[in-house]
């Protein structure tokens, strides 16, 4: 069955017609968006849902979302989204983050240009008939100093088109390394510096717990008197009522805004002002950016739903088509070692830790990382992914660590997984062979080759005979099909293990009866998914 698509929110008919083109079942409904219970009511239908700032993706309607896999915002800012509730739900939430970068830099740069010649206001008056030339006296951009918070991608960009009206650009970010400034032409400084040196100070950051407030009164108050502030970020990266109070003190020369605290801003302590410049969230709002970020989305979403490639996710490593193609093997691999390991742990996890060894340390390691950790938590929670593992994992304080070296052994790749617990550590490893079928090659130490089944049973014993005969004997006295079986030890009159992958789940009364053999330490019975 194809997988079905929402679209609540509206995006053009190219991008409806790329969902269509891929076979994808698209549902458009344009407005459905801005009805948040009708859209909780069906949105538990749909494998995707594409969106852009009027659909608000609460906690509320993802607990209805029952099949969603993945929410595509076209466009960058994911605000409108509980990116921690679809985590949790094991949902990839996915942004276009390139695709209206130079449209916005472009609008930070006109805001710019319109703050420092009074050009709205200006307008107004020589449409109302006035002639005040003397009245709007500007500032020219050539020769004067730009701080930029967030050098980013867009703020890269702004920087370029500054430095291209022979603007001095320098950036605060902690991010920017000096290498890169020095590329790109800027001076890295940090906040305090760039505050008391700016002429314009432009905000390219994302609204965090640490960008929040950037600009608060106190950082506002160490600018440069005279200096001109610009916006077209996001709301609440400037203490919007002390600004106006700077302005009316005339601290502040003049602010442009394209982002406001609360939006739709019907209201704020910068209407009205003199020499503040505000437009209604229009960064975005070109036809090219509007078409470009559209697209995007719904081949981000597409790849995604039919592939498995995972492109500009959030709340997830990004996989290309390609490595989807070369990787599936081993995703399915590290999630059938951490479901082996977590079936055997009992206690509480303290920490993973995961090795991978030749051809597979050259791999995208976050998302096999993924793969293992929603493999270990299945046990606990059968309806966790590998999109919401790693957000149950740290909030239950487990500890993840990872170790990559060359080819150390006889196989081109491998995967070892360790847990630890306050009791004891347990260790598997596995590899996948060239026919692309996944092996357990090491359990405890002990060297196998096991081939992973959906049904298998794993024990664990003194190395002494008669271990063969009693598992063989008591599975085919209870009609268990045995399909392959494999031994191990780790040395003669040591401890042995025994992997069976069989036919049918082993019934509990088969279980019991091999452990009153008084021959097993462990008999444990093991699932795994090898769809």
């Amino acid at each position: 069955m194809a997988p079905k698509v929402l679209i609540s929110d509206k995006l053009s008919d190219a991008a409806v017609q790329i969902f269509k083109d891929r076979g994808i079942d698209v549902d458009f409904q344009p407005d459905l968006g801005k009805d948040k219970d009708k859209l909780a009511e069906v949105i538990g239908n749909y494998d995707g849902l594409a969106i852009r700032s009027a659909t608000k993706v609460t906690e509320k309607i993802l607990e209805n979302a029952t099949n969603l896999k993945v929410i595509g915002r076209a466009g960058i800012g994911t605000d409108n989204i509980d990116k921690d509730a679809a985590s949790k739900k094991g949902v990839i939430v996915m942004n276009t983050p390139f695709g209206n970068m130079i449209t916005t830099a472009e609008h930070a740069i006109a805001m710019m240009f319109a703050v420092a010649r009074q050009i709205p206001e200006a307008s107004a008056s020589t449409h109302a008939g006035k002639w005040e030339k003397s009245k709007f006296m500007g500032v020219e951009l050539t020769g004067k100093t730009l701080g930029v918070i967030g050098a980013g991608n867009i703020g890269g960009i702004v920087c370029d088109r500054a430095r291209g009206l022979k603007m001095k650009v320098i950036a605060y970010d902690p991010f920017l390394g000096e290498e890169k400034a020095k590329k790109m032409g800027v001076e890295k400084v940090e906040l305090d510096e760039l505050l008391k040196r700016a002429d314009f100070i432009t905000l390219h950051v994302p609204y965090t717990d640490q960008t929040a407030n950037i600009l608060s009164r106190e950082n506002l108050e160490k600018t440069k008197k005279g200096v001109r502030i610009i916006n077209c970020a996001r709301g609440g990266l400037v203490d919007e009522e002390a600004l106006a109070d700077l302005l009316k003190s005339g601290h502040v020369a003049g602010a442009a805004f394209d982002v406001f605290k609360t939006e739709p801003a019907t209201e704020n302590p910068l209407f009205n002002l003199p020499n503040v410049v505000c437009t209604p969230h229009l960064g975005a709002a070109t036809t090219e950016a509007q078409e470009n970020v559209a697209l995007q989305v719904a081949e981000q979403m597409s790849d995604y739903l039919l592939t498995g490639a995972v492109t500009n996710a959030l709340n997830m490593p990004s996989v290309t088509a390609e490595e989807a193609k070369v990787m599936g093997p081993w995703v399915k691999l590290a999630g059938h070692l951490g479901a082996f390991i977590g079936q055997l742990t009992d206690e509480p996890i303290k920490a993973i830790n995961i090795l991978y060894d030749g051809s597979v340390a050259k791999m995208n390691l976050e998302a096999l990382n993924c793969g293992v950790v929603a493999g270990i938590m299945k046990r606990a929670n059968p309806d966790v992914n590998m999109v919401s593992a790693p957000v149950v994992a740290r909030e239950k304080g487990i500890q993840i660590s990872t170790t990559n070296q060359d080819k150390s052994g006889v196989f081109d790749g491998y995967i070892k997984v360790t847990v630890v617990t306050e009791q004891r550590e347990r260790s598997i490893a596995g590899t996948v062979f060239s026919d692309g079928k996944p092996r357990f090659i090491q359990i405890k130490g002990i060297n196998i080759d096991a081939e992973v089944g959906a049904h298998m049973l794993y024990t664990t014993n003194e190395d002494v005979p008669g271990i063969i005969g009693t598992l063989g004997q008591t599975m085919g006295a209870n009609n268990v099909n045995i399909a392959n079986f494999t031994l191990g030890r780790a040395e003669a009159k040591g401890e042995a293990i025994a992997l069976l992958y069989v036919d049918e789940a082993v019934p509990a009364p088969v279980i019991d009866k091999l452990c009153k053999t008084g021959l097993f330490r462990q008999v444990k019975p093991l699932e795994f998914d090898v769809a």
